[in-house]
């Protein structure tokens, strides 16, 4: 087969475009997708899209890529696109990619030969707007995100890149087909996203201080824990995750309460008290704990976008929607695909420093303009065409008759770019009122191009393109901002004091307990400490205290390195963070600076008054009296000030 692709890219790469009124030659790649995805003749294909578009748009030769391209999408409307089990079909869409981003190549190159692609890299542009448009490659809301992991520190992807990505991603769903049959065969209700092992790196789950190593799956609808004991496995413990309420958070936990190893997550609800705190032990980084908080938080937030922006499941008006019935199933299905590309990019060792930007729904959560692509992807998961009429004013629909026109211009509903329909009634959360949202939908009718389906749009976006990318640019701005912040942070007086205070720490600490000791706060330990001194002194072992201390320091290294190892202190351990200073008026920053001056005269009077006890102690004579004096120049009198500072003799 890719013997055969090669051959046709040799064939219609010399074979020359003579209807594009540009006077450039097409690249291989262009009249490569003519022939190949479209099954028709390159001439006819054009006079096709000709007839389609208006002159504008035939002009530019990136809409007759996206045209063949979304037209052999359009025909397969499965989860994960079948095609890509085909090498020939992966190396066409990287293709396709590199031939959007440069259409017209003026230099001949011998595509024939297998190697003249390796050097090609595909940029964000390309990549953002042929990869969602492949079930299962990407989605719109996190695809900016997707391209940063793949391209790493390089200009682009590679195809290497690209398809060992596809690869893995493969290889992540042909393994969950194998856990449902093979793990849990009872859970034919729920399907299986991710299963941590208790063999190689196991999941501890802690209970009253003691952690209980075990096997832990993810479904995308509960967690279920099955605890290792002295006599084998115990049953698993469920934990439902489609509860309104529950929350997952970052946790730190160790041995009798201490928090000592940064590893875990834990899972909390605002109705029941019971926690589940787990520990994901990793001897192979740091990343395991925060992409499995991606995972679980994605399946909370998307039963939690179910709850809102979809309609109850037993609202007659489904029935009035064609497919709205299989709308949460869409929605699952989007949620499942996101942690199967988290867990492909996880094996890639691909992953950005925060895995939940990967998953769309636990990251719009979160991010400016989140709610307005929430409703874009309602409307796109329960959105329809309208066979029956609304129900309104207590009246029965009638089956088969399709409202007037008169019906649907008068409607609160909101349209989907090819016409789909999400009703009123299904519009229960509040930000549906909101600002942003009543402007984005009234400019939602504004559209051209040619819509192939409500996901496929050539020459235009569809309406979760244009959601997130304007969600995209608020979030570039908030995180610029955030960096303008941590830039200035450590400008001025106070921010340095801060930091000098935070690097001083340990030694405050010392000076604070050897003070505890000094005046006897506790002293149990102060005895102790007075008794282990006096051994060391009189037991003439001084000489292995620095020793000691060495082995001691070189011991606590080694432990750290491996807690760090495992995963098991967090990627924020040994960072010093400085808080922002609050804002403040003219005033507030005047009484500042007076409590600050007034503050350094009380440190250098005490200074002043330990220098002059050391001097009078070093000049002291046997006699007693006064042994030195502070003498004080008065610029009003010629008489200087004296000050006598007295010491009886020791």
């Amino acid at each position: 087969m890719e013997i055969l692709l090669m051959l046709t890219i040799w064939r219609t790469y010399l074979w020359p475009n003579r209807l594009f009124k540009a006077e450039h030659q097409m690249g291989c790649s262009l009249l490569l997708l003519l022939y190949l995805l479209s099954n028709l003749a390159g001439e006819k294909m054009q006079k096709i899209f000709r007839a389609l578009v208006p002159e504008s748009l035939y002009n530019d030769a990136r809409n007759l890529v996206e045209y063949c391209c979304f037209r052999f999408l359009s025909r397969d409307n499965s989860d994960l696109h079948p095609s890509l089990k085909e090498p020939a079909f992966q190396r066409l869409i990287f293709i396709t990619m590199v031939a959007w981003e440069n259409p017209y190549l003026e230099e001949l190159v011998n595509a024939s030969e297998k190697a003249s692609f390796q050097g090609k890299l595909v940029r964000e542009a390309a990549f953002v707007r042929i990869a969602p448009a492949i079930s299962g490659v990407a989605d719109q809301p996190t695809v900016h995100n997707l391209y940063k992991a793949l391209a790493g520190d390089e200009e682009g992807i590679s195809l290497r890149v690209w398809l060992t990505y596809i690869s893995e991603l493969l290889k992540v769903h042909e393994g969950r087909r194998s856990y449902q049959i093979r793990e849990y065969p009872q859970l034919y209700e729920e399907r299986i996203l991710c299963i941590a092992p208790s063999n190689k790196r196991p999941v501890l789950k802690w209970e009253n201080n003691m952690a209980w190593p075990g096997k832990l799956t993810l479904t995308d609808k509960a967690i279920y824990f099955e605890a290792i004991g002295l006599s084998g496995h115990r049953d698993p413990i469920r934990l439902d995750l489609t509860r309104h309420g529950l929350r997952v958070e970052k946790a730190k936990v160790g041995p009798f309460g201490a928090v000592l190893f940064d590893s875990a997550v834990s899972i909390t609800s605002d109705t029941e008290s019971k926690l589940w705190v787990l520990e994901f032990v990793d001897l192979g980084g740091e990343m395991r704990r925060d992409v499995w908080h991606a995972f679980i938080s994605e399946v909370i937030a998307l039963h939690k976008f179910i709850h809102d922006y979809g309609p109850e499941d037993d609202d007659e008006s489904l029935f009035h929607v064609y497919g709205a019935q299989k709308g949460k199933g869409r929605a699952t299905t989007g949620a499942i695909n996101s942690i199967a590309r988290l867990q492909a990019l996880q094996f890639m060792r691909k992953l950005l420093e925060d895995p939940t930007k990967l998953v769309q729904f636990s990251y719009l959560e979160y991010a400016p303009y989140g709610h307005v692509v929430f409703q874009t992807l309602a409307v796109k998961y329960w959105g329809g065409p309208l066979v029956t009429k609304p129900i309104e004013g207590g009246n029965r629909p009638t089956q088969g008759v399709r409202p007037s026109e008169e019906v649907l211009e008068c409607s609160n509903h909101v349209f989907d770019i090819d016409g789909s329909v999400y009703l009123q009634k299904w519009m229960r959360s509040p930000s549906w009122v909101s600002s942003a949202s009543t402007a984005f939908w009234k400019s939602s009718s504004v559209r051209q191009g040619v819509v192939l389906s409500k996901n496929l749009v050539v020459a235009d976006m569809t309406l979760v393109e244009r959601a997130s990318e304007t969600c995209k640019q608020k979030y570039h701005d908030v995180e610029k901002t955030q960096a303008t912040i941590d830039a200035a942070m450590l400008q001025g007086i106070p921010s340095n004091i801060d930091l000098f205070k935070e690097l001083m720490l340990p030694l405050t600490i010392i000076a604070k307990n050897f003070e505890k000791l000094r005046r006897w706060e506790e002293p149990h330990m102060t005895v102790s400490f007075l008794a282990f001194a006096y051994t060391m002194i009189f037991r003439g072992l001084l000489s292995y205290i620095f020793p000691i201390a060495l082995i001691v320091m070189a011991a606590g290294m080694l432990t750290l390195k491996g807690l760090k190892k495992q995963g098991r202190l967090g990627r924020s351990f040994g960072k010093v963070t400085i808080r922002d200073q609050p804002p403040s008026n003219t005033i507030q920053k005047i009484m500042a600076v007076k409590d600050a001056m007034r503050e350094v005269e009380s440190h250098l009077q005490n200074l002043n008054v330990t220098l002059l006890k050391l001097r009078t102690i070093l000049l002291s004579d046997n006699h007693g009296g006064c042994t030195g004096a502070v003498i004080f120049c008065n610029h009003s009198t010629s008489c200087p000030l004296q000050a006598y500072h007295c010491l009886p003799s020791l």
